[in-house]
């Protein structure tokens, strides 16, 4: 069997996400439920469907990069198996990450919907929902050629054929996409929707959720599901003199994102955990589920082989898709200069997923040839090191070796930007959580001072 390298490499792509639903994709598709501390996605799913008829709301959050969003592609495909209509989509898209209001969000949401039921013929009538467009239109006509923007690149409009009007996904298109692009105008956006975020809430509800839901029943659906992926990247600039963006979106503006009547999973920013509005936060959604790291190792610092195994196939199977599990351990030799050499990979990302897999392909991008030579790895491990330990301070090695340490967060308001950067990472046992510093500075000689 001849490997192809560069077919190896671009499924090694670190910034494509497997839809689980593609019949190619899923072959790459490894579960890690056994070390993650549960089948998460299976408790999302099982709760949708067992309140099928009541609106539910979780937020579903963990290191970024770590495969959240495979998984929610997961839970989307799963779902619509079971009968729902499922929106899924990434709020980056649509939303400036470092500017984000509640009327953003609602924006958003209401044209994800409506964009969804127009694909499958369900026109949403939402006069009102239509209505409020206009006016927020004409307020901000003064500012710029909201029409001018119809044909906006990549902006898929939609037009009513026999009525020649634009669809309400696309008259919110207008206003989204301008506003993305411009901060003057989104400032101004949100100061006119933000007093009216509860008429513009109830008419998403009245006048697009809930019909649509009558609707898709009426043929046979369950409900309507709304997956909004990476909320989890918001900035976490202040957004005012005593809060962040983030406590404002998930804690000042949780009865808004709770109160959609529709089932709806929201990412939500990991470092969020450990805000002091964290049991606010919990008792007004519920508890977060959190997809923590594969382990390399136990919280003792013993072996974890059962997440090595893991993490040699999803590696693997990127290499030999057609090969079942077995098959594939046989070929590692076709890859890698030793079994150890893809040992050492596994273990130096400290089981996040797209680490792991950017290293890999700057690996190949750098040996040039299979099999791939561990100098190779060792010289991008030593240069991930430095550049890393350039960007850490005095005060922020100090509570990385308390973590080193004690294998537990540091109550400090710094733990925030350290999870936020990756430079601690969180695993799950039948203990529950415990912490680790990521491997990649483990070898620092700042961190053993």
């Amino acid at each position: 069997m001849t490997l192809d390298r560069a077919k190896f490499r671009r499924a090694c792509d670190p910034s494509k996400t497997l839809i689980f639903g593609d019949p190619e994709d899923k072959k790459y598709y490894i579960d890690f439920a056994a070390v993650r501390g549960g089948e998460i996605i299976a408790e999302l799913k099982e709760n949708i469907i067992d309140l099928f008829d009541q609106p539910t709301c979780a937020l579903f959050t963990g290191h970024i990069g770590c495969g959240k969003s495979t998984e929610l592609r997961r839970l989307k495909a799963e779902l619509e198996e079971a009968g729902f209509h499922v929106v899924y989509f990434e709020s980056s898209e649509d939303l400036e990450m470092a500017d984000v209001d509640i009327g953003d969000v609602l924006l958003a949401i209401a044209r994800r919907i409506s964009e969804s039921l127009e694909h499958i013929q369900l026109i949403p009538q939402a006069t009102g929902f239509k209505a409020l467009l206009e006016t927020t239109k004409k307020v901000l006509l003064t500012e710029v050629d909201i029409k001018g923007v119809v044909n906006w690149p990549g902006i898929k409009i939609g037009i009513d054929t026999n009525k020649q009007e634009v669809s309400l996904s696309a008259g919110i298109a207008e206003l989204t996409v301008t506003a993305k692009n411009d901060p003057g105008l989104r400032e101004k956006l949100n100061q006119f929707l933000g007093p009216q975020k509860n008429v513009l809430l109830a008419s998403l509800n009245q006048e697009l959720i809930e019909p649509a839901i009558a609707k898709l029943q009426s043929i046979g659906k369950q409900g309507l599901v709304v997956i909004i992926d990476n909320l989890d990247r918001i900035d976490n600039r202040q957004k005012s003199s005593s809060r962040s963006q983030q406590e404002y979106l998930f804690v000042d503006q949780s009865e808004c994102l709770t109160s959609l009547h529709c089932h709806v999973v929201y990412t939500m920013p990991l470092a969020l955990k450990f805000s002091l509005d964290y049991k606010t936060l919990e008792q007004r959604f519920g508890e977060p589920k959190i997809l923590p790291m594969v382990p390399v190792q136990y919280r003792d610092g013993g072996h974890c082989e059962v997440g090595m195994e893991l993490l040699r196939q999803m590696i693997l199977a990127r290499a030999f898709p057609e090969l079942n599990p077995v098959e594939r351990l046989n070929h590692i030799t076709e890859v890698f200069e030793s079994a150890e050499s893809l040992d050492r990979l596994c273990q130096i990302c400290g089981g996040h997923v797209r680490d792991l897999l950017r290293l890999l392909s700057e690996w190949i991008g750098k040996g040039r040839q299979l099999p791939l030579s561990s100098e190779v790895l060792e010289n991008l491990i030593r240069a991930s090191c430095n550049d890393t330990t350039m960007t850490v301070s005095q005060a922020e090695w100090e509570l990385l070796r308390q973590v080193h340490q004690t294998r537990k967060p540091v109550p400090d308001a710094g733990y925030q930007t350290l999870i936020r950067r990756r430079l601690v990472f969180e695993y799950r046992d039948s203990e529950g959580s415990w912490f680790t510093v990521n491997p990649i500075l483990v070898g620092a000689s700042e961190l053993q001072v």
